[in-house]
């Protein structure tokens, strides 16, 4: 392991840097990031140029070599506990919680932490759930789940995500969730409003004012099913309420004379999940909009990954491994 002045980090299931852009906020240092989709790979590398990107899938990748990390973390896939889905859970082959517990037991982390949908506490997986919990406190770790609000924390829209947190007993009674914010997030049109305007759209004034509350959850869909759109019927009902065509993806804003509902770029689309401006995406805009709508907004993930930090550096000496 290399040479470091600050806690580090595995980031599985990396997808465009979402959450690995959120604990470089907190202060982690990323020693290996690890994804399967060849856009995303091009994504992390072009944004990050240091960052140790593995592209292949996740149960080929052994963790032996990072024993003794500050904390693996990482989105697994949602499909197998999405309501929009089966919720096959332990029987859908994307599961793959039980390969981030396998690395888990390779490398030994002070913390854990792993994202997913909402789905994932339903009652139908309480015995997931605790199998879950069973195994990682048998490796020594105090377990939690919570459901978190991604407007809670500075992102304009709500989208609930379940955060599972795994702290190593020594520090664990060090660690606490993050407070949600006092300060409302900016609505659709405060926040996009200069890029709607950037084509000198006339009508831009007026759709600020109607896009007056925050978005709803974006879509991204998967490997299998969904393009560049935004979501189901319901969804885009959703959006239509906010003066945007959910039905598809512009390659650019409005232009002068443009009468309608606009459709979001990728750019828009971006900022809506709380990426900085200048993270660029790869791949055509499908590929694209497809890692923007998967990813883990990086201002929720500083959130946690802060509290994460200040649990482990408790009673914690920096050294090289």
């Amino acid at each position: 392991m290399k040479k470091t002045t600050g806690p580090t980090s595995i980031e599985i299931c990396s997808g465009a840097g979402g959450q690995a852009l959120g604990l470089e906020m907190a202060g982690f240092g990323h020693e290996a990031l690890v994804e399967i989709e060849p856009p995303a790979c091009a994504t992390l590398r072009a944004n990050r140029p240091d960052w140790r990107v593995f592209e292949q899938d996740l149960r080929t990748f052994n963790a032996l070599h990072y024993k003794g990390i500050d904390l693996l973390a990482g989105g697994v896939p949602c499909p197998p506990f999405s309501k929009a889905g089966k919720q096959l859970g332990a029987d859908d082959e994307r599961d793959l919680f039980p390969e981030a517990i396998r690395l888990v037991d390779e490398c030994r982390p002070r913390a854990v932490m792993l994202e997913n949908v909402r789905g994932l506490l339903d009652a139908v997986f309480e015995d997931y759930r605790n199998k879950v919990e069973k195994q990682l406190k048998k490796l020594g770790y105090v377990p939690g789940w919570r459901l978190l609000n991604a407007s809670d924390y500075g992102v304009s829209q709500l989208r609930p995500r379940v955060i599972f947190v795994g702290i190593h007993k020594d520090v664990a009674s060090k660690f606490a969730w993050p407070e949600p914010h006092q300060i409302e997030p900016p609505t659709v049109g405060e926040l996009l409003h200069d890029l709607m305007a950037e084509g000198g759209w006339r009508g831009a004034d007026r759709w600020k004012e109607v896009a007056s509350s925050i978005a709803p959850t974006l879509v991204g869909g998967s490997k299998k099913h969904g393009g560049p759109d935004l979501g189901p019927t319901r969804a885009k009902k959703a959006w239509a309420s906010l003066g945007v065509d959910g039905r598809g993806i512009w390659d650019a804003p409005p232009e002068r004379d443009f009468v309608g509902m606009p459709r979001l770029t990728t750019r828009m689309a971006a900022r809506i999940q709380g990426f900085p401006d200048e993270w660029e995406f790869s791949g055509r805009k499908t590929a694209a909009y497809r890692q923007i709508g998967n990813a883990f907004p990086p201002p929720v993930a500083r959130a946690v990954a802060q509290q994460i930090y200040l649990a482990i550096s408790a009673r914690r000496v920096f050294k090289v491994a």
